[in-house]
């Protein structure tokens, strides 16, 4: 959500995260550690000060879906569907859909890494990428 509202508004200038919260409800401190973490992995630019805020620093058809969700999660999510954090499921060795899952997983994983966030979000391409940084 703040991404396409920072994409949309780029070329209005610097986003704050009070800005977000107050225009879709959310909570402000999840919606500050999350646009904190997107400005840490180079995906937006931040400009401190009390006329400061975020604006996007690489074009978003450089980002796949699965990579921004892997930034946001930090998690590393092992390629095997029925992997836990417990690690393998205790039915693994005689169930009989653990191989077809993990054939599924993988090619979700393969397709979400070819979709951009350009492409989700639906908009144009970025022509000065971080103009506002």
């Amino acid at each position: 959500m703040a991404l396409k509202y920072i994409m949309e508004k780029e070329s209005r200038g610097l986003t704050t995260a009070r800005e977000l919260c107050d225009h879709f409800g959310t909570p402000f401190d999840t919606t500050a550690k999350v646009l904190q973490i997107m400005n840490q992995n180079d995906i937006l630019g931040s400009v401190k000060g009390i006329n400061g805020g975020y604006a996007l620093k690489m074009s978003l058809s450089n980002v796949s879906f699965n990579e921004l969700t892997k930034i946001i999660d930090g998690k590393n999510h092992t390629d095997h569907f029925c992997h836990g954090t417990k690690g393998l499921c205790e039915l693994s060795k005689t169930c009989n859909i653990a191989t077809p899952l993990d054939t599924l997983n993988k090619k979700i994983k393969n397709y979400l890494n070819t979709i951009s966030l350009q492409d989700l979000l639906g908009g144009e391409s970025m022509k000065n990428v971080s103009e506002n940084i």
